[in-house]
């Protein structure tokens, strides 16, 4: 497959161009960036498309290598059709700001410039483990007080922080709940 430097160059110029004009805080030129953005996806899939050949018509003598595919063409059509309604919507956003505020350009938000300045790492939220934000000590088994210090050792697992009041986990206190108690014989 020959590629044509040309067709490829105008469409790099295109996206270029496309792209420039959509970062930009003017809403005319963001509509006029997605139209060069449209036309250059147009020409990207028109130059995918292959060789030029004959027309999509059927015809016994003719060999079906010589066909051009018809894919890309109707692929070209939807995107024109899409991009259509794209530039109709913008179009009806652009008249309607300008009747309503008489400017073009979006302005800065103040609750997004202050959202934009907070920092991204929050102690509370983004640490590995949650620190006690209470004020009440916690209470372990055995009706022992963790000072709230030590109580994030807690969360770690295998914590051998507590240790087990005498007499509160005995032989029954060891089965599951609702599990049925060994007969008095002793167990088997």
């Amino acid at each position: 497959m020959s590629v044509n430097l040309t067709l490829l160059l105008v469409m790099g110029a295109l996206f270029a161009c496309g792209i420039y004009l959509t970062l930009e805080r003017s809403l005319t030129r963001v509509l006029l960036g997605l139209m060069l953005l449209a036309n250059a996806s147009n020409l990207l899939i028109l130059a995918t498309g292959g060789y030029a050949g004959l027309a999509p018509l059927y015809a016994k003598d003719t060999d079906p290598d010589a066909y051009n595919d018809p894919l890309p063409q109707a692929l070209i059509l939807t995107s024109i059709v899409i991009s259509f309604a794209v530039t109709a919507f913008m179009l009806g956003i652009i008249y309607r700001t300008w009747v309503l505020a008489r400017q073009d350009e979006i302005q800065d938000d103040a609750e997004d410039l202050r959202v934009a300045e907070t920092p991204s790492f929050d102690a509370e939220d983004d640490a590995e483990i949650p620190a006690e934000t209470s004020e009440f000590p916690v209470l372990v088994t055995g009706g022992r007080e963790i000072p709230v210090d030590s109580a994030v050792s807690e969360e770690t697992p295998g914590s051998l922080n507590v240790t087990p009041a005498e007499g509160s986990r005995s032989a029954e206190g060891s089965r599951a709940p609702g599990a049925a108690r060994p007969a008095e014989g002793g167990e088997k």
